[in-house]
């Protein structure tokens, strides 16, 4: 088995989520009496609330490192947003990071989606950082919510979501997004927060859903048994 690296803290709700689910999939593979070798560092979520760019680049570049020193084989970022650093991360690293939006774009692909809805905080969905990846990798277009929803989205992310708290009126707020994406013509959706699956199920709406988490997590499994 190869040793993967996982950057989280943000937020540790989302890192629990990636731990539980790699030891779950991985079992599937070596069973219920053993576990991957798995490497976290456990970052401290104000960093991204700042919102200093710099700083956010030199913590993770910083955090990489030490993981591909001390015997990663891999990293994975437990978490969307912190994709923003992966441009100037990357090239600076021996290990490759596993891109949340390849893992994404690989799925939406095998069942012929064509054009995503995407669901996040605020820097996720205006970013280009899971759009150009679907754009160049899988020739997937990706659409966000209209200007004016977008702060409260982040609101219920940053506020809600990421503390643990999943409110029935950021539940109806996401579901009404999602129909309003599905109108001007998704044909899937990104849950591109870790904590929207455990805010809705993917029965709760009647279009398909990616959740990154999911996905990823098993890209993370699949590049520990080298099945990438």
């Amino acid at each position: 088995m190869k040793t993967l690296g996982m950057i989280g803290g943000t937020s540790w709700h989302s890192t629990i989520e990636y731990y539980r689910l790699i030891n779950q999939l991985a079992a599937k593979v070596i069973g219920e009496q053993a576990n991957p070798p798995l490497i976290i560092h456990s970052i401290n979520i104000e960093l991204m609330r700042e919102q200093n760019r710099e700083k956010i680049n030199a913590k993770y570049l910083e955090t990489s490192l030490k993981l591909q020193e001390v015997g990663a084989d891999a990293i994975i970022i437990c978490a969307n947003t912190p994709h923003m650093v992966y441009d100037f991360v990357q090239p600076k690293i021996e290990i490759p990071i596993l891109h949340i939006a390849d893992a994404t774009g690989k799925a939406a692909k095998k069942i012929g989606l064509k054009k995503l809805g995407l669901l996040g905080n605020k820097p996720t969905m205006t970013g280009n950082f899971i759009p150009k990846v679907l754009s160049k990798n899988y020739q997937i277009e990706t659409i966000i919510p209209d200007e004016k929803y977008i702060p409260q989205a982040h609101q219920y992310v940053s506020k809600e979501l990421t503390q643990g708290i999943f409110s029935e009126e950021a539940k109806s707020f996401f579901k009404e997004q999602i129909n309003l994406l599905q109108a001007r013509g998704a044909d899937g959706i990104i849950l591109g927060c870790t904590e929207l699956p455990l805010l809705f199920k993917s029965d709760d709406v009647n279009i398909p859903t990616l959740a990154t988490t999911d996905l990823h997590a098993q890209m993370g499994v699949d590049f520990i048994f080298d099945k990438l």
